[in-house]
């Protein structure tokens, strides 16, 4: 079953790209500025932000398609979720000790990423009550 890319699902798709390029502009550019404010190895930023530009560009590439699978938005789903978990976990697991301005950094981005599971799940079940 594919998912018919409507105005709504296509916004979700770009906004989501849209802040993961951004964000991953700015890790990996601001890596060394930024890890001494966040408490967190440049390393860590610079790597992260290096993953979320072929994601920032792959979100794209399927919000300019004119459907795609059930299977493909599951994934994106899937990803974002595990984005969420892993930037929670870190911390919770003791990985990183940031400083609170690096626990803020790590919850907003997350929480950002949570909201944008939440409107890709909302807009699979459009498509789904559009079927």
């Amino acid at each position: 079953m594919s998912i018919a890319i409507t105005p709504y699902v296509r916004n979700t798709l770009l906004l989501d790209g849209l802040v993961s390029g951004a964000a991953g502009v700015v890790m990996a550019a601001g890596a060394s500025l930024l890890s001494p404010w966040l408490a967190l190895p440049a390393n860590l930023l610079f790597w992260a932000g290096i993953v979320l530009l072929p994601w920032c560009a792959a979100l794209v590439i399927l919000a300019r398609r004119a459907a795609i699978s059930r299977m493909m938005m599951l994934d994106v789903i899937g990803i974002n979720a595990l984005w969420v978990a892993a930037s929670f976990g870190i911390m919770i697991a003791g990985i990183v000790q940031p400083s609170l301005l690096g626990v803020l950094f790590i919850t907003a981005q997350a929480l950002t990423v949570g909201l944008f599971v939440a409107l890709q799940i909302g807009a699979m079940r459009r498509a789904g009550a559009a079927a």
